[in-house]
């Protein structure tokens, strides 16, 4: 097979790297950042996404870098418990640990960091690095993200709106509140709904916490890093004391304020030799928590359609098909759960996972 462009080294780029390199199939990546900058926290993955990964990542390797959730712990912001449920196996890394650990199966020579890939507006199907020059492969493989440049290029009557939720992440080092949380996915809900905070255990002194804010209550887009501390430690000061403690002894150098965005309708994976994986395909909002694992998929299931089919219009229909119709129902999931979280907590049905599972 000719060579492959990848268009993006996130996680469904780089899984997209590892699985055709698996086969021997020649690609090379293509990544608009520095290498050095990762932005981004941390995933939670659940057993099928893991499965994924033990496709390419020795699982004793993995565990090093990340840990298991035993529980999914529901509380009231002042510390009241409102439910538990185990976790099956829900695994908890930080983004650049998995960045890095895909990256490591990966040639320095067959990434190339820095560079913008556009559509050729004069060639259908072609791509072309930011001096003009034309990329020369016979598939492009497109992973640059949920507000992909080369999709919109692509379906210019798309429709992308801002979801009523907003998030705040951050990694704060500290074994003493490390200590206190366990194995546990731990998640605070005001009373009246749309205000969350939730902490992850990513290793013996690192703890991964974000918030999610119902944007037409919480003006949180307004405010400025140098400020969110001050505004975070306002909102929740009368919120359980490891609430506040954590804001307060975190280091807000790389916090990361995302505001989050959907399509109204998914476009087709496809279009001539180009084809989408991961968000660039299907955005999906933070509450399914199935961002990696159909990224994962995504990568594993074109790979092996890749293998099996010589016709590159074949291999694309059937990927997606197959992957369309699971996707429909995490973004279906993902409103539920958004729907959710809006509600007061006497309105929201009790005790319900945020993960979205087909």
């Amino acid at each position: 097979m000719n060579k492959i462009a990848v268009v993006g080294a996130g996680i469904s780029g780089l899984s997209m790297a590892n699985y055709l390199e698996k086969h021997s199939i020649d690609y090379h990546i293509y990544e608009r950042r520095k290498k050095k900058d990762l932005a981004g926290h941390g995933f939670l993955i659940p057993q099928e996404g893991m499965n994924y990964l033990y496709e390419i990542i020795e699982p004793d390797l993995l565990f090093q870098h990340g840990r298991f959730l035993k529980k999914y712990i529901q509380y009231s912001h002042t510390g009241k418990i409102l439910g538990e449920k185990k976790l099956g196996n829900v695994f908890a890394i930080s983004r650049n640990s998995l960045i890095n650990l895909l990256a490591q199966n990966i040639s320095p020579e067959k990434i190339t960091y820095e560079e913008t890939v556009t559509p050729n507006d004069r060639q259908k199907g072609r791509l072309m690095l930011s001096n003009g020059t034309e990329i020369d492969a016979a598939i492009a493989i497109i992973s640059d993200g949920s507000r992909s440049r080369i999709r919109r290029s692509l379906f210019k009557d798309e429709t992308m709106k801002m979801v009523r939720e907003s998030e705040v992440v951050n990694i704060i080092h500290d074994k003493e509140i490390a200590d206190a949380i366990e194995n546990d996915f731990i998640k605070f809900h005001h009373e009246e709904g749309g205000l969350t905070f939730g902490i992850l255990k990513l290793s013996d002194n690192t703890v991964l916490w974000y918030s999610q804010f119902d944007n037409e209550k919480y003006m949180i887009n307004e405010c400025s890093v140098g400020n969110l501390k001050k505004y975070m430690l306002e909102i929740f000061k009368d919120w359980h004391p490891v609430v506040p403690s954590i804001i307060q002894k975190s280091d807000y150098k790389n916090v990361h304020l995302w505001c989050v965005y959907e399509l109204e309708k998914l476009n087709s994976f496809y279009q001539d030799n180009i084809v989408f994986i991961g968000d660039a395909a299907h955005p999906l909002i933070p509450f399914t928590s199935q961002g990696v694992t159909s990224a994962l998929k995504d990568s594993f299931i074109l790979t092996k359609y890749l293998v099996e089919e010589d016709n590159i219009e074949q291999t694309f229909s059937r990927y997606e098909t197959e992957r369309k119709p699971e996707i429909e129902i995490h973004i279906n999931n993902g409103r539920t759960l958004l729907d959710q979280f809006l509600l007061p907590l006497s309105q929201q049905t009790e005790n319900m996972l945020p993960i979205s599972y087909k």
